[in-house]
């Protein structure tokens, strides 16, 4: 079986500057993988680029055999890739609910007008949406939150709602920038556990960016480093740690120290 994300010398310029050149990465289906590196590096513009925010200037992004390039993010979700991003993204003034059926709006099989005139496949599908937000809320212990609005939810939770939100969409790969942004040591621990819970419970492929590196060397099997838009190492976490071009890209004193 063949990856199921290859990309394929993934770049893109924006004016003179070449944010990512010469991107090559692969995920094989139910690996968890890091993307790691200093800031600036790269990395959430290669999210972006993966996830369709961005079309890439040179190269290939395929994903189940399939070229990606030139998607709409809401095709490439459709395609079965969902993300959360670096600063939450919720809708605040929604409820906790509402906030996770919005994702499977995005995926609703009745017409507008069904919704519209109220016929009996808009009520039948709503059931249905509701009842399965229901059950990913009370995976990830949020059920009792429900009716609250999403600002209202401590940071920790809020984190827990967007995962939650881009599970719901139905991916074969999960991308988390920074998932563990702002987190105290408790939290991160608990986000660590959720991660290899859902990734079991829900055979999902997912990549990770973080900057906890203690997180990353705990549960990636393969990391992947950028430094100025370029990929300078692949391998496992010990390859990573003891990586010449990794210390020198100035994270050596992070993945070396105790805490990796």
């Amino acid at each position: 079986m063949g990856a199921l994300l290859q990309v394929k010398e993934a770049g893109i310029q924006f004016g003179g500057l070449k944010a990512v050149s010469g991107f090559n990465m692969e995920l094989n289906q139910g690996e968890l993988v890091g993307l790691i590196g200093p800031n600036g590096a790269g990395k959430t513009t290669s999210f972006n680029l993966l996830t369709g925010v961005y079309v890439p200037t040179e190269g290939d992004i395929l994903f189940d055999g399939k070229r990606l390039n030139g998607l709409a993010p809401y095709q490439v979700t459709r395609k079965g890739i969902s993300r959360t991003f670096q600063n939450i993204r919720l809708f605040s003034e929604l409820s906790v609910l509402d906030n996770v059926k919005v994702a499977y709006h995005s995926l609703a099989k009745h017409s507008i007008l069904s919704s519209i005139f109220r016929l009996p496949s808009h009520f039948s599908e709503e059931k249905v949406m509701e009842e399965k937000s229901l059950e990913f809320l009370k995976i990830f212990q949020l059920d009792r939150y429900k009716d609250e609005k999403a600002k209202n939810l401590p940071y920790g939770q809020q984190r827990r709602l967007e995962i939650a939100r881009a599970l719901a969409a139905g991916p074969k790969l999960l991308l988390l920038d920074e998932p563990a942004a702002g987190m105290n040591p408790q939290e991160t621990h608990e986000l660590m556990e959720l991660i290899a819970f859902i990734r079991k419970q829900f055979d999902l492929t997912i990549l990770l960016i973080e900057h906890d590196m203690a997180l990353v060397m705990g549960i990636c099997e393969r990391i992947y480093v950028l430094d100025h838009g370029q990929l300078i190492a692949e391998g496992t976490p010990d390859v990573i740690r003891n990586h010449p071009k990794v210390i020198e890209a100035y994270l050596g004193e992070e993945v070396t120290s105790d805490n990796a």
